[in-house]
This record gives C-alpha cells, sequence and structure tokens, in this order.
C-alpha cells in the first residue's frame, strides 16, 4: 500500500447547500472560509458550504443579476449521498474513505481512497463495482499500457487502473466539481505522475490513444461516442451506466462496426455493464 497519502478531505459531517438559477461564478464564493465546492448543471449551481453561508444569498445575485436564488438545504453527508461512506471490498481493490482506512489483510488486495465530497458516487454503486472487475480481468490477462476514463466523477476506476499498474491514464469530466474531486483522490493515491485529470467533454477526446476506454456515463453522452472513428481505435472498451433497453442497442451498434463482446453482466438486474475488443 503506498505510504504518502495525504490527508486532505472534501466530505463533512454536514453540507449547508445553496441553489441559484443560473451558472454562479465560482469566484462569487471561492474566497468564502466554508466553501466546499459549486456544482453546475443544466443551467443551475449549488454552492457547497461546510457552514452556514447566508450572507450567499444576497451577495450572487448583487453580483450577477443572471444568477436567482431558489432555495436553500441544510443535510448531512449521509443524507446527501443516500448512503454511508464506509469501506467496501470488491475483487483485488479494498476502497475506504481516507478518515476510516480499512486494511483487508489478504494477498493481493490493492488498497484505495475515496473522498466522494458532494459528487455523487461514494464507489459502492454496481456500475463500478463491475467497471473495476473488468479492469481487474484486464490487467491480469492482457497488456493495458495506456486508458481513457470518460466521465471520471470521482476518479475511482482511473485511480484502480494506476493502481494495477498502468502508467498513461487521462481521467475526464464536464462538470468542474468532479475534475476537482478526482485531482484530491488522485493525489491521496498519490498518482499524480500517472493520472491527468482534466475538464473535457468526452467526444472533444474520444480521439486520445489508449489501450482501453473506460465509460461509465449517461447512455446520451455514450450514443455520440459510438458516432466518431476514435471510439472503434481503442483495442478494449468498458462500457457501463446501461439500463437493458439501453445496452442492446449499444451492443447492436458496436458488434456492427467489428467489436467483440467479450461479456456483459447485470448483477442487480438493473444496470448493465460491457467489455468489448475492437477487432479493427
Amino acid at each position: 500500500m503506498n505510504k504518502h497519502f495525504a490527508q486532505e478531505t472534501f466530505s463533512c459531517e454536514k453540507y449547508y447547500i445553496y441553489y441559484f438559477q443560473g451558472e454562479v461564478p465560482e469566484e462569487l464564493a471561492a474566497d468564502h472560509s466554508h466553501f466546499i465546492g459549486n456544482w453546475q448543471e443544466e443551467g443551475f449551481s449549488f454552492l457547497f458550504f461546510s457552514a452556514p453561508a447566508d450572507d450567499i444569498v444576497d451577495a450572487v445575485p448583487a453580483a450577477d443579476s443572471t444568477c436567482v436564488f431558489i432555495d436553500q438545504y441544510e443535510m448531512t453527508s449521509e443524507q446527501w449521498h443516500g448512503e454511508e461512506i464506509r469501506s467496501y471490498t470488491t475483487g483485488c481493490f479494498s476502497v475506504s474513505p481516507p478518515w476510516k482506512i480499512a486494511f483487508v489483510n489478504q494477498p493481493g488486495i490493492k488498497h484505495l481512497l475515496l473522498d466522494p465530497g458532494v459528487v455523487f458516487g461514494t464507489g459502492r454503486h454496481q456500475t463500478t463495482s463491475d467497471c473495476l472487475g473488468y479492469i481487474e480481468y484486464l490487467f491480469n490477462n492482457e497488456t493495458i499500457d495506456s486508458v481513457v476514463d470518460m466521465g471520471t466523477g470521482t476518479g475511482l476506476l482511473a485511480i484502480g487502473a494506476a493502481a494495477m499498474g498502468c502508467r498513461k491514464i487521462l481521467a475526464l469530466d464536464f462538470n468542474r466539481l468532479a475534475v476537482k474531486t478526482a485531482l484530491n483522490n488522485i493525489r491521496l493515491n498519490a498518482f499524480e505522475d500517472s493520472i491527468l485529470a482534466i475538464q473535457a467533454r468526452a467526444e472533444d477526446y474520444i480521439f486520445q490513444d489508449a489501450d482501453l476506454l473506460v465509460a461509465n456515463i449517461h447512455y446520451d453522452v455514450m450514443k455520440k461516442l459510438l458516432e466518431t472513428r476514435g471510439f472503434y481505435r481503442k483495442k478494449w472498451v468498458i462500457l457501463s451506466g446501461l439500463l437493458r433497453s439501453e445496452a442492446e442497442k449499444v451492443v447492436s451498434n458496436i458488434e456492427q462496426q467489428g467489436v467483440i463482446i467479450v461479456d456483459r453482466v447485470c448483477h442487480d438486474g438493473v444496470w448493465n455493464t460491457i467489455l468489448g475488443k475492437n477487432q479493427k
């Protein structure tokens, strides 16, 4: 296990959340001593603080009239994530929050630290576990020198690939707060030399050369990737976050383009994960 873990954490016991219509510029809150981050999505912003910051309700509209305050919330980390942030083991990976590390005394276990902060995903979703399972399989049976992780979120899948020995990983996400969280987790695990995390759209980097493409993303985004030549330049693909009907469409599409479906799992009866090999 790497001994150089940093101690910074993004998670806290309680969040104070301020909800605005409009994209609030992060600099309007960045100087606040309790500011955690700004989650922006589809024209709305959620400002997260570790302590009350009611002054932001007036400060943001005063600085940017296009931003309108809607509501504010106070909730625990468990309420926000919908579950407790705790350690778990899947395959050869033992994933722990940095404030409560679980050491699994089994041969070959790779200990990873994950602080999800306010980014959705504690690491225990079925799609994440299935992707990690395929990552473990590929690195144990194939030569994988480079990886692109699209929609990296907390960065866990990229970190899993680095833990398996990969030293050339591009992790990208369009959400700025997700990239910030992924960077923190990369530092926690001391993989700065192996993983480059950037804010970008998946379709803008689909032509990036890599032995393995990992995409645990929304189907609407994945459809766009499947229409590009860059997708079919990856020798291996792990595709997840797909409901059954979506997975059927993806399988039909990529098989027509010469991709062999090596395996497909749906352990919880809901979410599908696909392992494919490109023959072109």
